[in-house]
């Protein structure tokens, strides 16, 4: 069976997208260091900045805790669907297996594409269940949001981390292992700048024209917003699509030329030495 997932004319066989989910889930299910960084720690995250944000509630009686704590939810959904993404090719090479993906009528539409659902999977997962967490342990509610707002949230979210995680793939594939701590420690550079935690207004000017150049920033604010006044912030969604759009064009071309390189300069086969 074959079908489409993004631009071009070749197919995409379901069998082999779905050998690929396979082993995702064979790697997060058997691997404490997976499962530690994927669940404990964002459980952990989520824990003590929700006991943060009762704290800013009992003291200043303002919505700012609600908001500390809806960010820290939604931060999730960049953590994990980028690391899925990033670390799961990491343990391909490291268990010197990725050669033999790509020596197999595996295309890296496949490889890409299995890997990106595999990550939505995970953030979806994990957002119900940090969502159920916030209800019966601080009595708040993240799904009064709305089903629209979540929706339109995590198609931002997402494709973000998609960019990054599909970035983070390319330099990886191209250096080699060396720089291995990027693919779990590039993404808390944009924590601070996309304002997950805090408005927009609390940065230093440059940082906020540099914040407003990255889609979560805008996901971020709209939550935050939708705190204080329920609503779908339309213009802010839109925005946030369009420079995810571009983002994800340049880093689409950039991953292709990474991959290049790195099969002309041998360097993708010894990444596995």
């Amino acid at each position: 069976m074959y079908f489409w997932i993004l631009p071009g004319k070749e197919k995409m066989s379901l069998s082999r997208f779905r050998a690929i989910l396979l082993e995702e889930l064979y790697v997060t299910r058997h691997s404490l260091e997976v499962i530690m960084d994927i669940v404990f720690f964002p459980v952990m995250n989520v824990l003590v900045f929700g006991f943060i944000a009762q704290f800013l509630i009992g003291s200043t009686k303002s919505n700012a805790g609600n908001a500390l704590l809806a960010g820290m939810i939604l931060w999730q959904i960049v953590y994990i669907v980028q690391y899925s993404m990033s670390v799961s090719s990491l343990w391909n090479i490291w268990s010197r297996n990725l050669s033999n993906i790509f020596i197999t009528p595996i295309s890296l539409k496949e490889y890409l594409g299995a890997h990106m659902l595999s990550g939505l999977l995970k953030a979806i997962i994990s957002f119900i269940f940090f969502g159920l967490i916030s209800i019966y342990i601080f009595n708040f509610n993240i799904f009064n949001l709305g089903i629209i707002n979540l929706t339109l949230f995590f198609i931002n979210l997402t494709l973000f981390s998609w960019s990054t995680g599909i970035i983070i793939l390319g330099v990886i594939f191209r250096f080699g292992t060396r720089i291995q701590a990027l693919a779990w420690g590039l993404i808390f550079l944009f924590q601070p700048l996309t304002a997950a935690l805090f408005p927009v207004r609390i940065l230093p000017h440059i940082l906020q024209l540099l914040a407003y150049l990255l889609p979560p920033t805008f996901v971020f604010e709209a939550a935050r917003n939708s705190l204080a006044k329920p609503g779908v912030n339309w213009e802010m969604f839109f925005i946030a699509v369009i420079e995810n759009i571009v983002y994800f064009m340049l880093t689409i071309a950039f991953f292709n030329y990474m991959f290049k390189k790195a099969k002309d300069t041998g360097q993708f086969a010894r990444n596995e030495g």
